[in-house]
């Protein structure tokens, strides 16, 4: 996700990503006991970690587009040279 994303979104909650009501997590230093992790804990993770993959592989996709040898491989260089 960029960060342009976040900014457009006028706060809309984007799917797989965090909200701040899903952040209910605030430690303080006193807390000694650890969180107890839900399915539905898990769920957003893997929602967010199959996001993070396909943005990705779309990321991958376009560098190659980029820095792919062009199909006429001509160069338009002078003939002779």
């Amino acid at each position: 996700m960029y960060i342009l994303d976040l900014i457009e979104s006028d706060g809309a909650d984007l799917l797989g990503y965090r909200s701040e009501k899903e952040d209910n997590s605030v430690m303080k230093l006193s807390d000694i006991r650890k969180t107890r992790l839900t399915l539905a804990h898990l769920h957003t993770l893997r929602m967010a970690a199959d996001i993070r993959k396909f943005e990705n592989e779309q990321k991958l996709e376009t560098v190659q587009k980029q820095y792919a040898t062009p199909a006429d491989a001509g160069g338009g260089m002078m003939p002779g040279m």
